[in-house]
């Protein structure tokens, strides 16, 4: 459902953080009061007309029209129709038509459309089509549960047209369907006070009374909208015990007792019933009937008064905290369900429920926690049914809601007719896994293997459960794999329990081989436990030929257990077989075992030859380094005017947490002279310092390095401030002066302390720095700004950790789990922006967030995360936008559910089979790094002159542990090695 729903529905709820007395509430209790003042004329004129001619209605300044003045008063304070408006043909008016049938259209595609309803009734209503808009509602209505606000603007409509007796049927209707869907307070309050216009009909009378009774059971427990309907109700039977007064006493004693004592008792027993239960404002209403009750309150009535103002302390810290919380307010509403079912009372159990469902009507797991309770606890068949059909209105994209609505149905004894309709319902209600269907047709299925009698041989039911099993396996491969690419049943549960069904409750061991038959063709003859479920069936249900003939065909089938398949094979044969019969399967599973190992010797070697190709690979790229910096040192020492400083960078704290040694970068250039500061080389310019610069020899160059070395700062590491502290990364390396750019931007997030770039010994910027705040909260808002671009380039900010003590850190902003109201997108044009991206996306629901992947540079990758407020509208948009043409490119659009991130592989000798230990070398996550040194002599690593002749030998593809160990070496054989040179 869209967010009008979420965000309307909370509307009811909220209320002001300052308790009972705030400034809101007193409006709506004085709004309410005004209401209830209209009550008592329309009232006299009825209790004329029920009590009889002996009075005389004129006496007192009131007549019949009265009531009908104040109905039509009631009904004007309604909004107006827009009939009011001028029907001029204009561009306004052509717009709005071709909207309305855009919407229409739109609907007919997809009716689960919640924004589109309440677009279309909103256009309809401005144009005046009242006929057309009560279509639209009543369609709507019927699919969604209507928020309050829909609710009362409809019903308000309906009352200003309604004219006659049936008119105001029909409003009747309506009302009660309003009270179905949600606990609405106001809603209770606009039916009392409707129902008091008609009191002067054919028992009008004792339908306000179970108007108000009914709203009293609903919504009477509320603690802060509930004196509402106290009050009205009250007023209402005061207004009627003041109607009778003045003809009390023209009364003879019975008729007094039977009139007017009786109607004053109402009144009293509606003071004593409200006084006994916790609500706000409770004093004030105990001070009123002080006022108002001519005798002594009895000390009964003050006992339970006083038991219920005890009760409101308790309730009252649960319900300061809704005042206090923001909607939606689940975690407060969740602590106070705890509470009220440790409690125990049912009524105030199920309202606690209600009013959290207002705010929370698109959780599924507040409905399903809901309706479990009812269930278990009330096991009321038309409470508990009521619940679950609205909880599948409004998050119908959830199976498990469908499901137990199915099994609440059976379990009350609903009409099969009833039930299938409601399953027809669940298919079309936009799941968006395939697994979902999977698991409502299990669940259909059940309940029709419920219905069948088994004893007798044929049956319309157990028909009826063989043509809904054919139909499911003909739905789930062309309706759900059609739309998911996957049928959603890889295992084929549904056919085993079809198999099963056949084979042990209707005999029919054929048709249960022919379902495995078809199960074993679907991919799945390769696994052992599938073949031993169809041998464990055959054992209990079949015959021992069968039994052998299957487990025949799984031993030759079977790769990813065939030793179990073997084993239960030469178990059989050895408890029930004939001496050819175990000839037979030994021979079977001998050389099907010899052709398992051989296959695996065989994945071995080339697993162990594709090692050494890298092997090979990494010592040729090794080797080719090796003699490209032989060539350069030989072109130091021939003077050329490409000299290289060898420099040795220092390690400075937290280096090596961003950028791994091998991708530092290289330092180019002569040294400047060591009286040069870092500032005046950049006041300088790059360009100008290089034109300058003279080349000094290689000695001289080294001393001048190693001065400068001396000159740049250290950064000391602090472990205890690492809390204050963000890493800071991806930075441009030619941003100048990265303390004054950078400190603006963080210090939005609080004060800073201290931002420490990070410089080469050549003072060169490295792309990253430390900043420190003075507090923890600053650091923690400061990685909020984490992917901001900065000079056309993401800024990465993450915690600052040492990763020498926590070597298992990662950072990782995103979440790798399935997420049903995110979408990925791929295939998008590298030009689109993320604007016209969001403006798509709005057309299919409410996008609370849109991420373009980019690279490191900032450049876009064609990928984008589209985060809608809810499951129902990332379906929707899933099923419209995959496929779409954006700029000539296809796109592709799926729910978020990221692969498994791959971990590093620990370093574990693998063993093959039948054959000594592989041993497999173990790189870094990105392979052999140029930093890896091999802490062996040069003249080990050269090839040997056999070697360098005839080219490298080759190496056996399984190597031994012998051949992988580098020979002992005696110290004279190092001095033999050295002399060589």
């Amino acid at each position: 459902m869209a967010t009008a729903a979420a965000t309307s529905a909370a509307e009811p709820e909220a209320e002001s953080k300052a308790g009972p007395k705030a400034e809101g509430e007193e409006e709506e209790v004085k709004a309410a009061r005004t209401r209830r003042k209209v009550l008592s004329r329309p009232v006299t004129a009825a209790t004329y007309k029920t009590i009889g001619p002996q009075w005389d209605p004129q006496e007192e300044g009131v007549s019949e029209s009265d009531g009908d003045d104040e109905e039509f008063a009631m009904a004007s304070s309604a909004e107006s129709s827009p009939g009011e408006y001028e029907w001029e043909y204009d561009e306004e008016e052509e717009k709005n038509q071709l909207e309305i049938e855009r919407l229409e259209e739109q609907l007919s595609i997809n009716v689960y459309d919640y924004n589109c309803h309440v677009d279309l009734i909103r256009l309809l209503r401005l144009e005046g089509e009242l006929t057309k808009v009560r279509m639209a509602r009543q369609k709507m209505s019927e699919i969604f549960p209507l928020t309050e606000e829909l609710w009362l603007e409809w019903l308000h409509d309906e009352i200003s047209m309604a004219q006659d007796g049936l008119d105001r049927e029909r409003v009747y209707d309506l009302f009660e369907k309003a009270v179905k869907d949600y606990i609405c307070p106001n809603i209770w309050l606009e039916y009392g006070q409707y129902s008091v216009g008609g009191i002067g009909q054919k028992g009008g009378l004792e339908k306000v009374r179970s108007v108000f009774e009914r709203a009293l059971s609903s919504v009477g427990l509320h603690m802060t909208k509930g004196l509402a309907i106290w009050e009205a109700y009250r007023e209402f039977e005061s207004a009627i015990v003041e109607a009778t007064r003045p003809i009390a006493g023209f009364l003879s004693p019975f008729d007094r007792e039977q009139t007017f004592d009786s109607q004053l008792e109402k009144v009293h027993s509606l003071f004593r019933r409200q006084l006994a239960i916790p609500l706000y404002d409770m004093e004030a209403t105990f001070a009123e009937y002080e006022e108002w009750s001519e005798d002594p309150i009895p000390e009964s009535v003050i006992q339970n008064y006083n038991k219920a103002l005890q009760q409101l302390e308790k309730y009252k810290p649960y319900e300061e905290a809704l005042l206090q919380a923001e909607a939606p307010r689940l975690a407060e509403y969740q602590a106070y369900i705890d509470f009220e079912m440790k409690m125990g009372d049912p009524a105030r159990v199920q309202l606690i429920f209600e009013r959290a469902l207002v705010e929370n009507c698109l959780v599924p797991d507040l409905w399903i926690r809901y309706s479990q309770y009812l269930d278990r606890q009330l096991k009321v068949k038309d409470l508990v049914l009521s619940v679950h059909n609205r909880a599948v209105r409004n998050c119908p994209w959830t199976v498990a809601l469908w499901s137990r609505y199915l099994l609440a149905m059976e379990r009350h004894g609903v009409d099969h007719q009833a039930i299938s309709v409601t399953f027809e319902k669940a298919l079309n209600a936009g799941f968006i896994q395939a697994t979902d269907y999977v698991e409502i047709w299990q669940a259909y299925l059940d309940y029709l293997r419920r219905r069948v009698d088994f004893k007798q041989d044929s049956s319309k039911e157990l028909e009826e459960l063989r043509a809904m099993f054919t139909r499911a396996l003909e739905y789930l491969k062309q309706e759900v794999e059609e739309r998911f690419n996957e049928s959603g049943d890889p295992s084929c549960m549904i056919m085993q329990n079809w198999a099963r069904i056949e084979a042990r409750l209707c005999n029919n061991m054929q048709k249960a081989r022919e379902l495995w038959d078809s199960i074993m063709t679907k991919g799945n003859a390769k696994y052992a436990n599938m073949w031993l479920e169809y041998y464990n069936l055959e054992r209990a249900h079949g015959d021992t030929q069968h039994c052998r003939k299957a487990l025949h065909r799984a031993v030759q089938c079977t790769s990813d257990y065939p030793e179990h398949v073997c084993e239960v094979l030469l178990t059989m044969e050895r408890t029930e077989g004939t001496l050819e019969d175990w000839d037979i399967a030994v021979q079977k599973t001998e050389t099907r075992l010899a052709r398992v190992n051989e296959q695996r010797m065989k994945a071995a070697e080339k697993e162990a030859a594709l090692v050494q190709q890298e092997e090979e690979k990494a010592e040729q790229r090794k080797r080719s380094r090796a003699e490209k910096k032989a060539l350069k040192k030989r072109r130091k020492t021939r003077g050329t005017d490409k000299h290289r400083v060898d420099e040795d960078e220092e390690k400075e704290w937290g280096d090596d947490e961003e950028e791994p040694s091998s991708k530092r970068r290289r330092v180019e250039n002569s040294v400047p002279p060591s009286g040069e500061t870092r500032d005046a080389e950049v006041e300088i310019g790059p360009a100008e310092r290089h034109a300058s610069v003279d080349v000094d020899p290689p000695s001289k160059q080294k001393e001048k390095a190693a001065s400068l070395k001396r000159d740049v700062p250290k950064v000391p590491h602090d472990s205890s401030k690492d809390s204050i502290t963000v890493f800071v990364s991806n930075l441009p390396y030619s941003m100048a002066e990265p303390d004054a750019k950078l400190r603006p931007l963080f210090e939005a997030c609080g004060e800073v302390a201290e931002i420490r770039p990070i410089f080469s010994n050549r003072g060169d910027f490295r792309g990253y720095c430390y900043v420190e705040f003075k507090d923890e909260k600053s650091a923690l808002q400061a990685l909020e700004l984490d992917r901001k671009t900065v000079e056309g380039r993401p800024m990465f900010v993450s915690p600052c950790v040492d990763k020498s003590k926590n070597p298992d850190f990662k950072v990782f902003r995103y979440s790798t789990a399935l997420e049903k109201h995110k979408l990925f997108v791929s295939g998008l044009p590298f030009s689109c922006t993320k604007e016209e991206l969001e403006d798509i996306c709005k057309a299919h629901g409410t996008v609370k967030d849109l991420r373009l992947v980019t690279n490191r540079a900032g450049k876009p990758k064609g990928l984008a995360y589209v985060e809608y407020e809810n499951e129902s509208q990332a379906s929707q948009a899933v099923m419209k936008m995959d496929g779409m043409t954006i700029r000539e490119n296809v796109i592709k659009v799926a729910i978020s559910n990221p692969p498994q991130r791959k971990v590093p592989e620990k370093p574990e000798a693998r063993k093959a089979p039948g054959g000594p230990m592989v041993p497999r070398q173990i790189y870094g996550a990105r392979g052999k790094g140029r930093t890896q040194l091999a802490l062996l002599p040069r003249a080990l690593q050269r090839p040997s002159a056999a070697q360098a002749e005839n080219g490298p030998a080759p190496s056996p593809a399984v190597p031994t542990a012998a051949a992988t160990e580098a020979p002992k070496m005696s110290n004279a054989d190092f001095a033999k090695l050295l002399l060589r040179k």
